[in-house]
């Protein structure tokens, strides 16, 4: 029996057919949506007899809708069934009303199958090749491949189907950007979400459940049930997945039937919608979580309702941890799948969860202590959640060059990584190439992961310890207490004709008292704001004057400059509590497990002996630097041997110039 790949190639070589009306690009928009409706041609062919008598005895009777679908489905032996007195035989035996005859034949899917077509925008593309004189061509070529059961089993159909989404992405992605995640991240994903969990799923009679909230066209979940079938075939695994984007929904919902892989009883495994806005799965958990969100991605339309739920559930809800920058929204899928983590209670049968998501670095260090993502980054690592960072090459994805990360996130550690948080760099493990297949660049992509490079990783990862590439670290040593450190205002007097006219074109009912102060004070120059204000507040008492706080603060703003050497400004009434100067203000980050009265003494005393920290102000934050901690120094070159090189390129360019002259 030939395998996936032959079938692949079978059908990929149709996809020529198109060449002028489509793009290669767009190839995708007939050959995916053709596949599936053939694959189900072949999958209903034995039954069909059956169901088309059962949908004429049923006709205009009061069986209708889901109720009838549900039905037929039966008959059809399927989850899905087509009462429609077409197949590919009769398509191709009708050339001049093939494009009718296909639209009828696609309206007479049950409705699960029906709508996935809509999301194809199928009807379309039948528009476009009837006009371009290729529609006949390309169903009867499908009519010849031979997609039943008997010739190609469920697995290996979603193998031929995971083949045609993988390379058609690659296509797409090469020359129009699409976000697409190369297969071998997803195995290195899949692998580690796992590593922890052999003797659970060996347990006869296992079943879990994984989301991916968005699934683009599903090869995440395939990937995940991939190993499960490879290395725990006793256990089940139902997936479930959600996206906004019409076409990718379509595809990955045929990936689900058409694979006919564990469902849970339903064919609503994936969904459509935006799971930020339009949860598709709420109230549910989940065992397992994988996703590769988009990246730098803003979230200005759903920022009302993510934001009112923030506000009113709190904690309680997704986003009580911290909203990030509307600028960028990758956390907010982590806090989404977050909330639908099991909870750990072994002896409900309820074993924790396990979460693996793809981020660029700005999730690692973006933000401040206090801001959104800073408090998001406290809320996983105080709670001891976050339970490694994988650092992947550049130049791995489609579409963007960038580095990446893979954090692993669980509330079910071993007993070895409590307290613990794993960095591990595998930033120099790639073979150049866009694929094992190619070794061509396909977009952005010029690097891909070798099995054995996975392997390795993976090993390493499993070995939880430090070295060169690996580094293991306490949970507080990635945050850190951001302290005020205030310096006082040091204000010196003056009052000048110029600042006396234009304070009082400001206050002119102050006259008198202002002609008071200039009197009593004089035109010199006073270091001491302290003295003047005390000097000029008596003078005021006595002359029963009161000024509102606007008209001391104006004044003191119109007839002082600060000066470096003047005496330090108290507050009001307290002699040793100095008054800060908000230019001077700055700020230390000190590590979590380093005394801030110490770290003070030694790190800033020294420099700013004036200076004082104001601990109500204090914030803690936490970051993760993986330069810092994987730095590698590089010695700079001899100066001789610099002196060499611009002796020899010197030697070169007078050999140049003689060669002009002569």
């Amino acid at each position: 029996m030939p395998d996936h790949t032959y079938f692949s190639s079978l059908i990929w070589q149709i996809a020529d057919l198109l060449r002028g009306p489509y793009r290669p690009p767009q190839y995708e928009r007939v050959m995916l949506p053709m596949t599936v409706l053939r694959r189900f041609d072949c999958v209903l062919a034995e039954t069909k007899p059956a169901v088309l008598a059962e949908y004429k005895r049923l006709a205009g009777g009061k069986i209708k809708g889901e109720a009838l679908d549900r039905r037929l489905n039966r008959v059809a032996g399927e989850r899905f069934h087509n009462r429609a007195d077409l197949d590919f035989e009769k398509l191709k035996g009708d050339p001049d009303n093939v494009h009718a005859h296909l639209a009828t034949y696609i309206q007479g899917f049950s409705r699960n199958v029906h709508e996935i077509f809509e999301f194809f925008d199928f009807g379309n593309e039948i528009d476009r090749m009837r006009e371009s004189n290729i529609l006949y061509l390309v169903v009867s070529k499908f009519c010849d491949v031979d997609l039943h059961p008997n010739a190609v089993p469920n697995e290996q159909m979603g193998l031929v189907f995971e083949n045609l989404i993988r390379r058609f992405n690659e296509l797409a992605n090469e020359t129009a950007g699409d976000h697409f995640t190369p297969r071998e991240v997803i195995r290195l994903m899949v692998n580690i979400l796992f590593i922890e969990d052999d003797k659970l799923l060996a347990t006869p009679g296992t079943v879990r459940k994984l989301l991916d909230p968005a699934c683009g066209t599903g090869g995440m979940l395939a990937e995940a049930q991939n190993y499960l079938r490879d290395h725990h075939p006793a256990a089940k695994l139902f997936v479930y997945g959600q996206d906004y984007n019409r076409r990718a929904f379509a595809t990955a919902a045929s990936d689900m039937l058409m694979k006919d892989v564990d469902h849970n009883g339903t064919d609503e495994s994936v969904q459509f919608g935006d799971c930020l806005t339009d949860d598709q799965f709420a109230e549910e958990t989940y065992d397992y979580f994988l996703t590769n969100p988009p990246f730098g991605v803003d979230w200005k339309k759903q920022r009302r309702e993510i934001k009112q739920e923030h506000d009113k559930r709190g904690i309680d809800g997704r986003f009580g941890a911290g909203l990030p920058r509307v600028n960028d929204g990758s956390l907010l899928f982590l806090l989404h799948m977050w909330d639908k983590r099991e909870p750990m209670r072994p002896t409900e049968h309820k074993h924790g969860s396990r979460l693996a998501i793809v981020f660029s670095g700005s999730p690692l260090f973006t933000g401040g202590a206090g801001s959104g993502e800073s408090n998001i980054r406290r809320w996983f690592i105080e709670n001891d959640w976050l339970e490694a960072i994988i650092a992947l090459p550049e130049q791995m994805f489609y579409n963007t060059g960038i580095g990446t990360y893979i954090w692993i996130v669980t509330n079910r550690k071993a007993e070895r990584r409590r307290g613990k948080i794993q960095l591990l760099d595998a930033r120099d493990v790639w073979t150049a190439g866009g694929s094992e297949e190619s070794r061509r660049s396909l977009g952005d992509k010029r690097r891909h992961l070798t099995a054995s490079q996975i392997d390795d990783i993976v090993r390493l990862y499993g070995q939880h310890a430090d070295g060169k590439t690996s580094k293991v670290f306490d949970n507080a040593e990635f945050g850190y207490t951001r302290v005020t450190v205030e310096r006082p205002l040091r204000l010196r007097y003056q009052m000048s004709a110029d600042d006396k006219a234009r304070f009082l074109d400001a206050c002119p009912h102050l006259l008198d008292d202002v002609q008071a102060i200039d009197k009593s004070l004089g035109r010199e120059s006073n270091k001491d704001w302290n003295a003047v204000s005390s000097r000029i507040d008596t003078l005021l008492h006595s002359r029963k004057s009161r000024w509102t706080s606007r008209e001391k603060k104006l004044f003191r703003s119109v007839f002082t400059q600060k000066d470096p050497k003047a005496e330090p400004v108290t507050r009001s009434g307290r002699t040793t509590d100095y008054e800060p100067d908000p230019t001077l203000r700055d700020f230390e980050n000190v590590p979590l497990d380093d005394d801030i009265a110490i770290y003070f003494e030694r790190e800033v005393r020294p420099h700013v002996p004036d200076a004082w920290v104001d601990r109500n102000k204090d914030r803690v934050g936490y970051e993760i630097n993986f330069n810092r901690h994987f730095y590698k120094f590089t010695p700079p070159r001899p100066l001789d041997m610099i002196d060499a090189e611009l002796k020899q390129a010197e030697e070169e360019v007078m050999r140049l110039l003689r060669e002009v002259t002569e």
